[in-house]
């Protein structure tokens, strides 16, 4: 690593953590049961909506009607989503005219939306009309990630509450969330992205002549039918338009991913400056990693929060160091080839395939960290040109289950399930019941623990299994051998874990890989939210468990050691034999 590389990942944490204590206390008090000063501010619109939805702000929900509910409005965004798309073509705000997509990709894209995944099997630029953009896909981006929240406010209730029935109203956590977080920073981030360049307009895609006219070749028939070429000139270059910057800055804090473009955040109309750039990775980070601290508020003690922020740091600091190393490093083949990958005349050396020259291997690198981390999926370079070992650094951080700081939500309530199981096997080591947060953990809350661990892992290998004995599945692969199983079990572990992000070189948009990543997304997204919430409802019900001597403290550098290891040991077991089979073997055969 170089010094440009240490002094870009440091800024961007410490302007990380000093945002965090502010934004974490403001989202407490959001969510708080009481009025205060942020939820009076908003209060006549807040109530004006339950009023034209006729919703009871005061009711307080049992976790199966939670559930129920929580479930049932996400099938309907679904559904929505996906009439968006087959009706595009008949729709307005659409300039080019661009067909409805095909079935199968219409229901995996609303699955994606819905699931806070957004995977894409297409180029946005060329599939889907400004309409479907705005009114389906980032409204999805909202509702997807305010979901995600509600879920961990009614898991957090579940410790704080004593003797409770319920854990929360579902639709009051959505308006909260969509009204007081998400859409005022948006706000802000896009008119800061615009301000950098990005594009935010619906107008109809501009033709601008090109500066050298050029050929290429297409494929014809010629009059008896048999396959011919065509020279045909290239003159004009078309220049897509489109209501960018609103987009690009929802799916950052929402941690959505997916791009309006095809080429996501690596395209200048969606992130031209280095600034744009730290902007967004800033805004992947900034609420799943706020949230640890709302959590330390809700349930009385911020030291719980900050020990959860701590614990997701131990370990992906030293990941990011080791893929921006193993960037930096360069190409082991080329190494074998007498060619140095450091002089270079912009300074940047090492492994530059796939990345743009305007952020380098540093914010490429961190970048593609932050995305799999974060449960986001944006990316801003190829991670299929990765070297082999930077590669499975993004693989294995979704593959730890997106608690990493994980999706807005999501991942903090993944990590409490993984707290809960590192208290478990703390309360065996010494022989007496565990406890967290003052509840004990007995078997019920253990089982559901379990179920939020092992269903993305369980679906990963399975899913990837099946793809490699599907040979259209396989056929879609852009490479063979090691590289080709990597991108392969790069696509399922995206969707099995809600990321959303590609590897590249596979070809996705057929039936068996939109069917197939389809039910990952939602299986991984809905039972895993609903067995969170299943033990939420327990453990709101018990009584506080004062603490005794035998009682292990869960906010000491000793409980965040343990938690860090059980996340990566779950992680290390489940995923080895897979991993070694991929980017360790391309690595391995590389390096000799």
């Amino acid at each position: 690593m170089t010094a440009n590389d240490v002094i870009q990942i440091g800024i961007y944490l410490v302007v990380l953590l000093l945002l965090v204590k502010p934004m974490g206390c403001y989202m407490a008090r959001v969510y708080a049961d009481r009025p205060n000063r942020v939820t009076r501010l908003g209060h006549g619109l807040e109530h004006a909506i339950y009023r034209l939805c006729g919703i009871d702000a005061d009711e307080d929900m049992g976790w199966k009607r939670y559930a129920i509910a929580m479930l049932l409005f996400n099938v309907c965004g679904m559904l929505a989503v996906y009439a968006f798309q087959r009706m595009q073509a008949w729709l307005p705000l659409n300039p080019q005219h661009f067909p409805a997509p095909s079935p199968d990709l219409s229901i995996n894209t609303a699955i994606s939306f819905i699931t806070n995944t957004n995977w894409q099997a297409y180029a946005g630029e060329s599939a889907m009309s400004y309409l479907t953009q705005m009114a389906a896909l980032a409204v999805q981006n909202f509702l997807s990630a305010a979901t995600g929240i509600a879920v961990l406010l009614a898991v957090v209730r579940g410790f704080a509450r004593k003797t409770a029935r319920g854990v929360g109203n579902v639709w009051v956590d959505l308006t909260r969330t969509t009204l007081y977080v998400l859409l005022p920073l948006s706000f802000l981030l896009a008119l800061l992205l615009v301000s950098q360049g990005v594009i935010q307009n619906v107008r109809p895609y501009v033709d601008v002549p090109v500066l050298q006219a050029s050929t290429y070749i297409e494929p014809v028939k010629d009059a008896a039918g048999h396959d011919a070429n065509r020279i045909e000139p290239v003159t004009t270059q078309v220049l897509p338009m489109g209501p960018a910057a609103s987009q690009v800055a929802i799916k950052m804090l929402g941690t959505n991913g997916g791009g309006f473009f095809g080429a996501n955040s690596a395209h200048p109309y969606e992130n031209p400056t280095p600034l744009s750039n730290f902007l967004q990775m800033l805004a992947i980070l900034l609420i799943p990693a706020s949230l640890c601290i709302t959590f330390g508020e809700m349930v009385g003690d911020r030291r719980q929060g900050w020990a959860m922020l701590a614990a997701m740091l131990v370990i992906f600091i030293p990941l990011t160091v080791g893929l921006t190393a193993a960037e930096q490093a360069g190409n082991p083949i080329l190494h074998g080839l007498s060619i140095d990958q450091h002089a270079s005349v912009l300074q940047s050396g090492g492994n530059m395939e796939g990345k743009e020259t305007r952020f380098g291997i540093a914010s490429s690198s961190l970048f593609a960290a932050i995305t799999t981390a974060a449960s986001c999926g944006a990316v801003n370079a190829m991670h299929d040109s990765l070297t082999p070992l930077g590669g499975l650094v993004p693989l294995w951080l979704m593959q730890l289950g997106e608690v990493i700081f994980g999706g807005v939500g999501s991942g903090l309530y993944g990590m409490l399930a993984f707290a809960v199981v590192a208290v478990f096997i703390a309360g065996l080591m010494v022989g007496r019941t565990p406890e967290y947060l003052g509840k004990k953990i007995e078997a019920y809350e253990m089982k559901m623990a379990s179920l939020a661990v092992l269903i993305p892992c369980a679906l990963v290998v399975i899913c990837t299994a099946i793809a490699v004995m599907t040979p259209a599945a396989t056929a879609t692969a852009g490479n063979p051998g090691a590289h080709g199983f990597s991108e392969m079990l790069y696509a399922v572990t995206s969707a099995a874990n809600n990321n959303g992000s590609a590897f590249g070189g596979l070809s996705a948009d057929i039936p068996f890989w939109n069917v197939m990543l389809g039910a990952c997304m939602f299986l991984a997204r809905f039972t895993l939210a609903i067995a969170m919430l299943a033990m939420a409802g327990a453990l709101a019900a018990k009584k506080h468990v004062p603490a005794s001597a035998g009682t292990l403290p869960t906010h000491t550098p000793l409980f965040v050691t343990l938690l860090a290891c059980v996340v990566i040991i779950v992680g290390a077991l489940t995923f080895l034999p897979a991993l070694a089979l991929g980017p360790i073997a391309e690595y391995l055969m590389s390096a000799h």
